[in-house]
């Protein structure tokens, strides 16, 4: 019998250590250390095997140099949702492991039983290994998202050698595991969810997609923080990392690429949540704009990139004074309340208006989250608008990233944002000044150095002669 240690894993960065402590010693976070059992071979074991020697290659694997490996046939299967083979970087890699995380109720489940029978209905065979529903629960999700296909086989099961050996008999186009929390290995300790049975799970299920050829897939439930729950090490496992975002009271998920070692890591889906189960959303631009406020202070069109995608936003900002004595508040949903908080500053200092005694409030129309700094200038210009109390002209759209001092930054891939804006109707875009970019058919282009120019060119009405003299300033009556 291999012999058992105990030792104990950091459920954040993998990190093990002999002793328990209430903080990890490698990556330093507080109460992550939890108890992990180490099974060891016996010495005579290590011994035979250490004794081979370079004969143990001769009937096994040998190191092969690299331009004699036989490329594969078929590299990739490609679904029949575009959105979907975006964010795998062109289709499901046979033999890949991919991950799929989500809060609970966001449709983690409901999108791979969709790409459960696209793949039916091209003639392939699915594997559906259920840890948390029955088959009757299972049959009635399906039931709703289409047609009951005969090549989509279901296995509730826990035990992950009753799953293994299932994917081995039945050879199937793709294996999902729903969930990788609720399996168990009988050969390790610890219930369902433990550090040690994530873990160990997830890599034989691994080295088994590899062995074989068989795509995986795992769902995975998230912490409160919206981390993957289980060992950080899971995350390094898998080939693929996707991420399924969105509120539940709403219509649109993201499906985001956290990680991907077939394709780029930044690429986005966007999906629609209706009646029938998810649906694609080809368009993410039209859907995101198609219900845009009517022109209200406050309110900007931005252009931001996911991945290599060009994006069409609303960003939304209200501005409210106070006459309380309490600190005003600064309150963001869809962007970094730190970025909100400089952004603001700059716009009082730059733009010279008073916002200490204002509450601040800003909104990412459609549930989508900025992470790029190319919308800071649309922010600054919807704050400035509230103040006056003018809405942006009709067709703006704004491009740029400020600085501290209050000038206008280039961001990257400017061509592609402005024929995103081109397509969609706008017709005028403010960029920042020097940027190598193509003028599209139809959009008027103006270049501006700084948050002062852009002012001038987004309320023209309201310039006076000298009024933008010095930058540091600005005052428009």
């Amino acid at each position: 019998m291999p012999k058992s240690t105990l030792t104990f894993m950091c459920s954040e960065c993998g990190g093990e250590s002999l002793r328990w402590a209430g903080q990890c010693p490698h990556c330093r976070a507080w109460n992550t250390l939890q108890e992990f059992q180490v099974r060891k071979a016996p010495s005579g074991a290590r011994a035979s095997s250490s004794a081979r020697g370079p004969a143990a290659l001769a009937g096994g694997r040998r190191p092969v140099p690299l331009n004699e490996i036989e490329p594969d046939a078929d590299p990739r299967r490609p679904l029949a949702w575009g959105e979907l083979n975006r964010v795998l970087g062109g289709g499901i890699v046979p033999g890949s492991l991919v991950l799929v995380g989500g809060e609970p109720g966001v449709g983690k489940s409901t999108l791979l039983m969709h790409a459960a029978q696209q793949i039916a209905a091209s003639g392939g065979r699915i594997l559906y290994a259920s840890g948390e529903e029955s088959p009757q629960q299972v049959r009635l999700r399906a039931a709703r998202l289409g047609p009951l296909s005969p090549g989509i086989l279901l296995l509730a099961e826990n035990d992950l050698d009753t799953i293994c050996e299932a994917i081995r008999a039945e050879a199937p186009q793709l294996a999902i595991v729903d969930s990788i929390q609720t399996v168990t290995d009988a050969g390790f300790e610890g219930g369902a969810g433990s550090v040690t049975q994530v873990r160990e799970s997830a890599a034989r299920l691994m080295r088994l997609a590899k062995e074989i050829g068989v795509p995986v897939f795992l769902v995975g439930h998230v912490t409160k923080e919206g981390a993957i729950a289980g060992p950080r090490v899971l995350e390094h496992i898998v080939d693929t990392v996707l991420y399924l975002e969105g509120d539940r009271r709403q219509e649109l998920r993201i499906l985001r690429a956290t990680k991907n070692r077939f394709g780029s890591a930044d690429e986005i889906g966007v999906f629609a949540m209706g009646e029938a189960g998810l649906e694609e959303v080809p368009d993410p631009s039209a859907a995101l704009l198609g219900n845009a406020a009517v022109a209200s202070p406050g309110t900007a069109v931005v252009v931001v990139l996911e991945g290599t995608r060009p994006l069409l936003i609303e960003i939304q900002s209200l501005v409210n004074k106070i006459d309380s004595n309490y600190p005003p508040r600064r309150i963001a949903s869809g962007i970094d309340i730190n970025r909100v908080l400089m952004l603001v500053a700059v716009v009082e200092k730059r733009a010279n208006i008073a916002l200490g005694k204002s509450d601040i409030f800003v909104n990412v129309a459609g549930g989508i989250r900025i992470t790029e700094p190319a919308a800071d200038l649309g922010l600054a210009l919807s704050i400035y608008s509230n103040t006056r109390d003018r809405p942006l002209p009709d067709g703006l759209v704004a491009i740029g990233e400020l600085g501290l001092a209050g000038e206008v930054r280039r961001v990257g891939q400017l061509d592609r944002r402005l024929q995103e804006a081109a397509r969609h109707g706008l017709t005028r875009a403010l960029i920042p000044a020097g940027a190598r970019a193509g003028r599209p058919s139809g959009l008027d282009v103006v270049e501006v150095r700084s948050l002062a120019e852009a002012i001038s060119a987004a309320f023209p009405s309201h310039m006076r002669s000298g009024a933008f003299i010095e930058e540091a300033e600005v005052s428009v009556p």
